[in-house]
């Protein structure tokens, strides 16, 4: 359906074609009409589906018509991120939908000094974008007062949640008016964030374009089944040589579970000749924008990265997602994969289980409701093992082993305090 029958103004239109974009995705259809009225929703799609448009578009248009500026040292609209890089997408998102309505956009979030942000925040925004740890850190140091937000929106709803955000988001509710618009949007849809959503949304509409935890059509997958000690081998040789025929591996996105084992992987990869960078919690924010720069671009094609910091990572042409390591958590599979094949192009999907992460993959399929196709391994996979386990530092293997079994001790994701305090760094 076109953008034109949804119901948005000129301005908004306009902005749309100077992005070339004239048709808008199910998601979009669905959720557009609903948000224009004022009522609370809950969103669910797959990732990569154009959630961002479907929420920004009409609050957009709802806050330009009230025509209305913003108080000092408040928002009229707060969205809720649970990385650096997703809110820095969304407010780019944003700035450009809103750039004929004159509307105001900042962020707010961690690894930046935080009086920059202040002084954004001095004379009042329209449109807020921030992480939950740095927006409290903002309220309890009085630069920010919440009374005069109309629009709530938590992105990435199942996410908040993994990383331990609910007595965050809880303090925040009770920061913001009760008379505003409430919105969700997730691309799974686990007890959790019903169960948060029953707490947050007033009377909400339900828009669910495909089902929970679906895995994008465009995408192909297979896994490996691989030992751990020979992951880092079969990354080599699939680097080096391509996946058998299944695409030119142009653009390729890595997932560790830990950070160390992100660094570890762009070392040894460093030590066969491959560049690559990483991205996660422990890299300052000039780091990992210099990183995903880089990846964007192409001056890098390999990004390592962990399941918190890869949530913003919207980089077109990524060819192949690889999963070094299974998540534990068989959402974050559905997030992972989503970063290729977007916008309608075609994606692959490789990963590497090993003996001990099976029942990580039975989790995956279970929860999409699919047999993930089986690869085989390369001839070659031994000798090219042996020449990685020779030029690898000892050091670096006795960590490997340390965070590996740390990995299968703390399986669960993140709850309470622990989870707060790893998600304030994110």
């Amino acid at each position: 359906m076109s953008f034109e029958n949804l119901g948005l103004s000129k301005s908004v239109l306009q902005a749309l074609a100077s992005k070339q974009y004239s048709n808008a995705t199910p998601i979009q259809v669905e959720a557009i009409p609903t948000i224009l009225t004022g009522r609370d929703l809950l969103g669910v799609a797959q990732t990569g589906t154009g959630k961002t448009a479907a929420f920004m578009l009409p609050s957009i248009e709802r806050l330009a018509a009230a025509r209305r500026a913003p108080r000092p040292a408040t928002c009229r609209m707060l969205v809720l991120a649970p990385t650096r890089e997703l809110a820095s997408q969304i407010a780019a998102s944003a700035e450009g939908y809103s750039r004929g309505s004159r509307l105001s956009v900042t962020t707010a979030f961690g690894g930046v000094p935080i009086g920059k942000q202040r002084r954004a925040l001095e004379r009042g925004v329209d449109i807020l974008v921030a992480t939950p740890g740095r927006l409290i850190d903002l309220t309890e140091q009085r630069y920010l007062s919440l009374r005069e937000v109309e629009i709530l929106v938590l992105d990435e709803a199942d996410q908040m949640l993994d990383l331990g955000f609910i007595h965050a988001l809880r303090a925040i509710v009770k920061m913001v008016p009760e008379q505003r618009q409430t919105l969700f949007f997730s691309a799974t849809m686990p007890k959790t964030v019903r169960e948060l959503a029953g707490k947050f949304l007033s009377n909400p509409a339900e828009v669910r374009v495909t089902p929970a935890a679906t895995t994008a059509d465009r995408v192909d997958q297979f896994v490996s089944f691989v030992q751990q000690s020979e992951k880092q081998a079969l990354l080599t040789i699939m680097l080096r040589f391509g996946f058998a025929e299944r695409g030119n591996m142009e653009r390729v996105l890595i997932f560790t579970r830990t950070k160390h084992g992100a660094d570890r992987v762009v070392k040894q990869l460093g030590a066969s000749g491959i560049p690559a960078a990483a991205i996660h919690g422990n890299k300052s924010q000039p780091q990992r924008e210099k990183a995903l720069a880089a990846f964007k671009t192409g001056e890098v094609p390999i990004l390592i990265a962990t399941d918190i910091a890869a949530r913003g990572i919207d980089v077109s042409g990524v060819s192949h997602v690889i999963n070094f390591e299974l998540p534990n958590v068989p959402e974050q599979y559905v997030h992972r994969i989503g970063r290729t094949a977007r916008a309608g192009a075609a994606g692959f999907a490789v990963s590497f289980c090993s003996d001990d992460e099976r029942a990580f993959l039975r989790d995956i399929e279970k929860l999409t409701r699919q047999s993930i196709e089986r690869a085989p391994l390369p001839p070659n996979l031994a000798a090219e093992a042996a020449r990685v386990r020779s030029s690898a530092p000892a050091s670096s293997a006795r960590r490997h082993d340390r965070h590996s079994a740390a990995g299968r001790r703390h399986g669960a994701p993140f709850n309470g305090r622990r989870g707060e305090k790893g998600a304030r760094r994110a």
